[in-house]
C-alpha cells in the first residue's frame, strides 16, 4: 500500500493556511468604518528603508509581458545595429569619405591615423554601451520593473559618446574644416 497522506497543506483550510503563514484569521480582521478619520501619519522612513510592494509573480509577468517583449526587441535591434555600425567604424576613413560626398564636401578624408584610432575606439564603445544597457535591462526585467526605456536611453547615451569620438578625426581633417570655414563665411 502507498501512503496517501496530503502534503504541504493540501487540505488545510484558509484559516489554517493564514495561521501557518503568520497572518490573522479572516474573521479576526478589524472592520473598516466608512467615515473614520485617517490614521496618524507613520514615522518618517527613508525611501531606501521601505520594502517594495509585493505582487504575485504571475501578475507581474502578465502585466509586464509587453514590456519584456519590447525591451528584448529593442536590445535585439541594438545588437544588430552595434555589429553593423561597429564594423563600419573599424574602417572610419571610408565612412568619412562617403559622408563627405553626401554632404557635398569637395576633397577626400585624409586624417587616416586619427580616423583608424578613433574609429576603433568608437566601435569598442558601441559594444561596451550595448553590454551595459543589456545588463541593466536584464536586471530590471528580473525584478519586474518597467524596462522598455532603458535600451532607448542606453542607445542615446552611447551614441552621444560615440559621436564625440567620430568628431575628433573629422575636425582634424583639412577638407572638412575648409568646408566648415566656407559655411561660416556665407
Amino acid at each position: 500500500m502507498t501512503d496517501q497522506r496530503p502534503q504541504y497543506g493540501e487540505y488545510a483550510t484558509p484559516d489554517e493556511q493564514r495561521r501557518l503563514a503568520g497572518l490573522p484569521p479572516l474573521d479576526a480582521a478589524p472592520p473598516i468604518a466608512p467615515h473614520t478619520a485617517p490614521p496618524a501619519a507613520p514615522p518618517a522612513v527613508s525611501v531606501s528603508d521601505q520594502p517594495a510592494p509585493q505582487a504575485s509573480a504571475g501578475s507581474v509577468v502578465k502585466a509586464r509581458r509587453w514590456d519584456r517583449v519590447l525591451t528584448i526587441g529593442l536590445l535585439a535591434y541594438g545588437v544588430i545595429n552595434v555589429i553593423m555600425t561597429g564594423i563600419s567604424y573599424l574602417d572610419l576613413p571610408t565612412v568619412m569619405n562617403g559622408s563627405m560626398k553626401i554632404l557635398g564636401i569637395e576633397g577626400e578624408f585624409t586624417n587616416f591615423a586619427q580616423g583608424r584610432l578613433w574609429g576603433t575606439i568608437a566601435a569598442v564603445l558601441l559594444v561596451v554601451g550595448w553590454v551595459i544597457t543589456a545588463w541593466l535591462s536584464i536586471r530590471r526585467l528580473r525584478t519586474g520593473k518597467l524596462t522598455w526605456w532603458v535600451p532607448l536611453v542606453g542607445a542615446a547615451v552611447t551614441m552621444l559618446i560615440v559621436s564625440i569620438c567620430i568628431m575628433v578625426p573629422m575636425m582634424g581633417d583639412p577638407a572638412f574644416m575648409a568646408y566648415v570655414d566656407g559655411m561660416s563665411g556665407r
